[in-house]
């Protein structure tokens, strides 16, 4: 299927990023991938649009502000839209860990970086045809038990997974929650979505997983095509009209 409709997908080169890269591609969307590092080299479905620029690549380290504007403002100046934007980028770290900015790297990426790139991206996404930011949030939210949103740049504690990983994805969400009206009064659905328990885990990679989680990613999760299709269905399903929602298996 043929389309002139183009996304932006953050973290679109592994895991559920990867995963909603080949199925938009795979129906003709024109994929822009901003991410840090390349695709798989081995494949095919993804080089061939490399080759035929169906996916344009745009590089950076998100958490790096200076590469973060180097690469939006190339997006600005080679781009005349974007249909709906993906902020999918993000992952659990093991340890306390700070962007050049100095703020704690969950923060940074999960919830500061996903509002720099929506409101600096604005006006192309007004130019497109759906108008949709969908932000990757994550169930873990609901195991915060005191928000406090003064420690999110600098947590005085660390816990994996639900520690500053699932508060600043709950601060992802809400953000999201309080701008819909003015996002709605540019014409512009912006909505938050859990892509579900995924199995992500990459070779080589020390993530920031407690250990009986990690034993039940490898024994029951889903692939990553699961939350691919959740986040496709939070963009373009049964809910593509709310604004601000929350939303888990498909449900607000």
């Amino acid at each position: 299927m043929k389309t002139n409709s183009i996304a932006l997908i953050t973290g679109a080169n592994n895991g559920i990023g990867l995963e909603l890269t080949r199925r938009l591609l795979g129906e003709g969307w024109t994929v822009l991938a901003l991410v840090r590092s390349a695709f798989p080299s081995d494949d095919a479905l993804i080089q061939k649009a490399l080759a035929n620029r169906q996916l344009r690549l745009y590089k950076a380290d998100l958490a790096d502000f200076s590469a973060l504007k180097r690469a939006l403002d190339e997006i600005k100046s080679k781009e005349d839209k974007i249909d709906v934007l993906f902020n999918n980028a993000g992952g659990s770290f093991p340890e306390l860990a700070y962007s050049k900015q100095g703020r704690e790297m969950h923060f940074e990426l999960q919830t500061v970086v996903p509002y720099i790139i929506f409101m600096e991206l604005k006006d192309l996404l007004k130019q497109g045809s759906f108008k949709t930011i969908i932000n990757t949030s994550s169930s873990t939210m609901k195991m915060v038990r005191r928000f406090e949103p003064a420690e999110l740049a600098s947590p005085q504690t660390f816990k994996k997974l639900f520690g500053p990983y699932a508060s600043t994805k709950l601060a992802l969400s809400l953000w999201t929650r309080e701008v819909a009206p003015l996002a709605a009064a540019e014409g512009l659905a912006i909505r938050s979505a859990d892509p579900g328990g995924n199995n992500t885990m990459r070779k080589g990679k020390n993530s920031g997983l407690p250990w009986y989680i990690k034993l039940a990613v490898k024994l029951v999760m889903s692939p990553p095509s699961k939350g691919a299709s959740l986040l496709y269905e939070a963009a373009f399903g049964k809910h593509k009209m709310l604004n601000g929602v929350y939303l888990s298996n498909n449900e607000p």
